[in-house]
């Protein structure tokens, strides 16, 4: 009886997901009536990856068979097929399938890239499937293409995706002395935004270097709004392999900047997080070299710590938005002092004060208070670029 009256309650919290969308998504990349024409006669680069899909076709074999021009792929990090480990280096390369060149635009020499090939471009298409974090590089590597795009005045068309995470804002806003390939404009952590309004608003705020703005045209989805729950239809990387990855990476990922694995080379990453020197977990797993994660921290060595695969459902996972009582009981439990954080931590979480809360033996609950009226004042000015309505 009591796991009728649990699947009831599960159902009802679903229902208002449901009648949302009850019409189907339309993402940008299939409203082609809108870019076709705008490709037309043109020299053409898309930055993709295997996300950026037309049905069960990417979109690079779309358009080729389309007969549009493409002289470059560019692919993010993780690569053109998202099969590279994270921060792993991706050289450049030949597409099997169409003949096309790829340029890897992650890691050091991204901007000498853009500006060596931009004089062949006359229209660079952007369609990735972002997860709706600001230290998620997809969102880094759009502002260096529309930078390049403003500099040498060749168009850009962004194909948008609804962000999965696109429900709540969440998370201290970047200080831009932490700039980094993980952190670029600043954003609360998680910005409720998908990247064709963030393009916009990169281009509206005059973020690009020395105010430049670009040549912008964003084509939006179709029946998606900020309220809803979008189920991804593709994994977007190697180690987000589902939605309960997503939902729980705005609270996680801040462990990559300490000793604690968050279960890369495992078949849960982003759902499990421990280490070897954790006390009074009975949970355990073991870290092993495998396709995304061929190097994982603490490989080969068993973990104990928290599995976060049982529960809460999928569904209301976002309940709580950021939690960082996940990091805040790892810190307490290791015994490591500051030493727990490396210095990558301040550029994951945009701040300095994060860290030094933590110290001081602040709850979860004290530090997101200090970022609430940030978020607030950041609803307001991302006002004029969303393009779905808001809750």
């Amino acid at each position: 009886m009591k796991n009728i009256v649990i699947m009831f309650a599960f159902c009802l919290v679903l229902l208002p997901i449901q009648a949302k969308q009850s019409q189907r998504i339309v993402v940008g990349a299939e409203r082609t009536n809108l870019y076709l024409p705008l490709l037309n006669g043109k020299r053409v680069a898309i930055l993709t990856n295997q996300t950026g899909r037309i049905g069960n076709e990417n979109i690079v074999d779309f358009l080729h068979n389309k007969k549009v021009q493409i002289v470059t792929i560019f692919s993010p990090e993780h690569g053109f097929r998202g099969k590279a480990d994270a921060g792993e280096h991706v050289g450049n390369s030949i597409d099997e399938q169409t003949g096309i060149p790829i340029c890897s635009l992650y890691g050091g020499n991204a901007d000498k890239s853009l500006d060596s090939l931009m004089q062949s471009i006359d229209v660079l298409v952007f369609d990735l499937q972002d997860v709706g974090l600001r230290y998620y590089t997809y969102l880094t590597t759009m502002v260096h293409v529309m930078n390049a795009c403003a500099v040498h005045h060749v168009k850009m068309i962004v194909l948008d995706r609804p962000n999965p995470n696109g429900f709540y804002v969440d998370g201290p806003i970047l200080d831009m002395k932490y700039k980094s390939g993980v952190g670029y404009v600043p954003v609360p952590v998680v910005h409720g935004m998908t990247l064709g309004e963030l393009a916009r608003m990169v281009n509206g705020e005059k973020w690009l270097s020395n105010g430049v703005q670009c040549d912008l045209t964003v084509i939006p989805c179709l029946h998606y709004t900020h309220a809803m729950h979008y189920q991804l239809p593709v994994k977007p990387s190697p180690n987000l392999p589902n939605m309960r990855s997503v939902y729980l990476y705005p609270s996680l990922c801040y462990f990559e900047a300490t000793p604690i694995s968050v279960g890369r080379g495992t078949d849960a990453p982003f759902q499990q997080f421990g280490n070897p020197k954790m006390t009074g977990y009975s949970y355990s797993f073991t870290p092993r070299s495998m396709t995304g994660a061929k190097n994982p921290p603490l490989l080969n060595q068993r973990c104990f710590g928290v599995n976060l695969q049982v529960s809460p459902p999928d569904a209301v996972l976002f309940k709580k938005g950021i939690d960082l009582s996940y990091l805040i009981a790892s810190y307490h439990n290791m015994h490591m002092g500051d030493s727990f954080f490396s210095s990558f931590f301040e550029r994951l979480i945009g701040v300095d004060y994060v860290r030094q809360m933590i110290e001081a033996g602040k709850s979860a609950a004290e530090i997101k208070a200090r970022w609430k009226n940030d978020d607030e004042k950041f609803k307001k000015e991302r006002k004029p670029y969303l393009l779905y309505p808001a809750l």
